[in-house]
């Protein structure tokens, strides 16, 4: 049963390029291109333009001095000017490739680099330009060239089909390699927005848990003024007359000083021991989980066993709470009229199950549920009133919130399977099992016991 998050919008990635990361990157390709010159010219006694193919080298290096002295190291690159710096690399490399065979020198694949790093770091469009920028150049050097320089013999030409099929695999790289690269990066970017997306809402509830203990601790630090300013108005009443104006104002100000002591009495109890909220059944978890999508025309119904002995009871958890949350609201979302939150446990494990009669999932959804930015589907509108929509239809999908809502879960220890419901009645199934001892035992003072967010 896809689902989305509407509040939070994707995080967008920043693609722009670290000066740093290209400058000590074209410092290892100006260090391997002189071994390689200087390699070829001395060890191989191979005639070659020494001058020129060094002035090439040389200005690559002057490029990473002047950018060095013009920018701080953590200077970050816009896209056009990433572009222009990769660009730079491809036209220094067909420099060298012209001066020393063409596509018959073996170093001619380098033109895989700038093109990779680019689509690693840098929006497809840009990545595209370079991409034909480096087939332009590898064309020309295809054409126009100097002859590659051989110990053995003064001038060795390669059979012109051999030297196609050289240009033919470089481009078939070129493409291939750099959208191979491209997809592994924007995977792992939406990957990492993703879970980034997933600490804040965490974090969120997190927060909100913690308001008890806040406020407990504000209470305690106004008590002592508050004491002290009902002692000043007992004895201030005292001494003024009871009568008139003023003691009107006096009887007035002792209640409401009485009216806030009461009031921060409750605040402290919140956080005490016997509070009732720190720790919950799981029919209470499940109350509190649906309570808040019992008004959108869908019937919801909580199945519990009729013996409720060593019903699980564990501190109140976020992560519990903000994933089965989003699991029932997603099928209240695609029922058509009702959802069935069903709860088994037993000395093993404690398992939640999800029903609705709505459309069920697609195959292909199926097989990919879970991933961060899925969407492919249409669900039925809730109306303003706060019922569905009758035809009405919004785009939607799995977005982040399915991604979110098992994520969470499964900090927690807990397997979630998706499924259709079996046989000839239609709807989504969402098994949600944990482990007995993950699910019921909470931790000392009412807080959740929560695993420590994952780095990515």
């Amino acid at each position: 049963m896809p689902t989305e998050l509407r509040a939070a919008p994707p995080v967008t990635f920043d693609r722009s390029l670290k000066l740093e990361t290209l400058i000590r990157l074209r410092w290892f390709a100006v260090i391997g291109q002189t071994g390689a010159i200087l390699g070829v010219y001395w060890g191989l006694s191979a005639e070659l333009p020494l001058d020129l193919c060094l002035l090439a080298v040389a200005a690559s290096a002057w490029l990473n001095i002047a950018l060095r002295l013009r920018y701080p190291p953590n200077h970050r690159l816009s896209s056009l000017a990433a572009g222009l710096s990769l660009a730079w690399d491809v036209v220094q490399l067909a420099i060298l490739l012209h001066l020393t065979g063409g596509l018959e020198n073996p170093f001619s694949f380098l033109f895989l680099g700038p093109v990779l790093i680019s689509a690693t770091s840098q929006p497809p469009r840009a990545t595209l330009l370079l991409g034909l920028f480096t087939v332009a150049c590898a064309t020309f050097i295809g054409l126009f060239h100097q002859p590659l320089p051989w110990e053995w013999m003064d001038d060795l030409r390669l059979p012109p089909l051999y030297l196609v099929g050289v240009y033919i695999a470089l481009l078939i790289c070129l493409l291939f390699i750099g959208m191979y690269v491209w997809q592994v990066a924007e995977e792992q970017r939406q990957f990492t927005d993703a879970l980034t997306a997933t600490e804040l809402v965490l974090a969120r509830e997190q927060h909100l848990n913690q308001l008890d203990g806040l406020a407990a601790a504000a209470a305690h630090e106004l008590g002592t003024p508050l004491a002290t300013i009902a002692l000043v108005t007992k004895e201030l009443a005292g001494v003024l007359p009871k009568d008139g104006p003023i003691g009107e104002d006096m009887t007035l100000l002792r209640e409401q000083v009485q009216r806030c002591r009461d009031i921060l009495a409750k605040l402290k109890s919140l956080s005490s021991e016997d509070a009732p909220f720190d720790t919950m059944s799981l029919a209470q978890i499940l109350e509190e989980v649906v309570q808040p999508h019992r008004d959108f025309g869908v019937t919801i119904t909580v199945d519990l066993p009729d013996k409720r002995d060593g019903e699980p009871v564990l501190a109140r958890n976020p992560a519990i709470l903000y994933g089965l949350g989003n699991i029932v609201e997603n099928a209240v979302d695609f029922a058509r009229s009702s959802v069935v939150v069903a709860a088994r446990w037993d000395a093993e494990s404690v398992a939640v199950t999800v029903i609705d009669d709505g459309p069920g999932l697609a195959p292909d959804i199926l097989e990919r549920i879970g991933e961060p930015y899925l969407t492919s589907r249409r669900r039925k509108g809730r109306g303003r009133e706060g019922k569905k929509g009758e035809g009405a239809e919004e785009k939607t999908g799995l977005g982040l919130g399915v991604f979110i809502a098992k994520t969470l879960l499964q900090r927690t220890g807990a397997r979630i399977h998706y499924s259709n419901r079996p046989g000839f009645e239609t709807g989504a199934m969402v098994e949600v099992i944990w482990p007995i001892g993950a699910f019921s035992a909470p931790t000392s003072g009412g807080t959740s016991r929560l695993p420590e967010p994952a780095t990515s």
